[in-house]
């Protein structure tokens, strides 16, 4: 590939496939995030990428893009939704869904499949039905925030992890 060629292909198609990702989007930030993912796209798959059907394949990418952002906004909309309000309580140390909540290595989804399964108790299929995602969703979503939380909980200090695990309910997901 050609550098030149790239940047030619992009000053050709860039206005076009912005105004299209600020159309489907409504948000110009997310439109121009998304434009540079399409063009990031084409950069890697440059080879492989039939050049006379551009500026299609770049919308497609584009359109592909803001449905997966639209689907994953729908689920965490679902998410805040449903779940229920919990009244604070003032407590000596901060508890399981606190450290949840405030873990910032954890996404959205993974906060929400955590919380659901492990704090309120329910089943993987009643946070997939809840999610609106399947059991296996629900179960990858667990495994992988599960590594994550162990990952953040080792790099804990030692002084800070044996005053936590004393009176702390963590360890039970871990």
């Amino acid at each position: 590939m050609h550098m030149a060629d790239f940047e030619a292909t992009y000053r050709t198609h860039a206005d076009a496939v912005f105004r299209y990702a600020l159309r489907v989007t409504a948000n110009r930030e997310l439109a121009e995030d998304i434009t540079s993912e399409a063009f990031l796209e084409l950069y890697r798959n440059w080879g492989s990428v039939d050049l006379s059907r551009l500026p299609g394949w770049l919308l497609t990418v584009v359109k592909n893009r803001a449905v997966d952002y639209w689907r994953k906004s729908a689920v965490e909309r679902r998410y805040v939704e449903s779940t229920p309000v919990v009244e604070a309580t003032p407590a000596s140390e901060p508890g399981i869904e606190q450290w949840l909540l405030e873990e910032p290595a954890l996404k959205p989804i993974h906060r929400a499949c955590l919380v659901m399964h492990f704090v309120h108790g329910m089943s993987r299929s009643e946070v997939g039905e809840r999610l609106g995602l399947s059991e296996t969703q629900v179960k990858g979503h667990l495994q992988y925030a599960l590594r994550l939380l162990r990952k953040a909980w080792t790099s804990v200090g030692d002084g800070e992890r044996q005053n936590s695990e004393s009176g702390s309910r963590r360890t039970g997901l871990l």
